[in-house]
């Protein structure tokens, strides 16, 4: 792996335990929503830049001044979209964490016995789009790991962490079918 392939992928495998056995079981990306407004920049840039011509005939500096807010424009919003794809939620057979940022990165981890309650928050444009909020609640009083926003298909994921929290055996299981 090269040195630029750090900040251009975010390898969630070399933060597993792979000597006890951590297996990754499912790895979330942020919802896609997420990269509307940079997109809308970088298309806002591409309208700047064709107005350069028109501007160029007007005043020169004007140019230069609509030059530097495109490029300005282009570079956020590259920016902000590799900023969103660098940011991964990661539900693991012993734990979940989060890692994010792109030269300095972020790990928030907790482990599955720690996890009390999970509450899914689906805002209206989210129950329209596919997307909703996790909030973690633990034991701990102040935590790395509590809110994790723009989660595509919340309640599949939500299914999948009490599965995996079932299986590890944190919580009691009904067995006979009887209360």
């Amino acid at each position: 792996m090269a040195f630029y392939d750090e900040f251009l992928h975010p390898d969630v495998d070399r933060l597993l335990i792979s000597d006890q056995g951590e297996i990754v079981v499912d790895e979330v990306r942020r919802h896609p929503v997420r990269i509307v407004v940079p997109v809308l920049g970088i298309v806002l840039a591409a309208f700047v830049f064709m107005a350069m011509p028109f501007v160029a005939g007007v005043a020169g500096a004007g140019y230069l001044v609509l030059f530097i807010i495109g490029i300005l424009l282009v570079l956020w919003g590259v920016w902000r979209i590799h900023s969103e794809y660098m940011d991964r939620f990661v539900i693991t057979n012993m734990r979940v964490f989060r890692v994010h940022g792109v030269f300095t990165q972020h790990v928030a981890t907790m482990p599955l016995q720690r996890i009390l309650d999970i509450a899914v928050e689906r805002p209206f444009m989210g129950r329209l789009l596919g997307y909703g909020h996790f909030v973690f609640e633990s034991a701990a009083q102040d935590q790395g790991l509590r809110d994790i926003r723009f989660v595509g298909r919340p309640e599949e994921r939500d299914r999948t962490i009490q599965r995996v929290i079932q299986r590890s055996g944190a919580r009691k299981s009904f067995v006979d079918g009887s209360w």
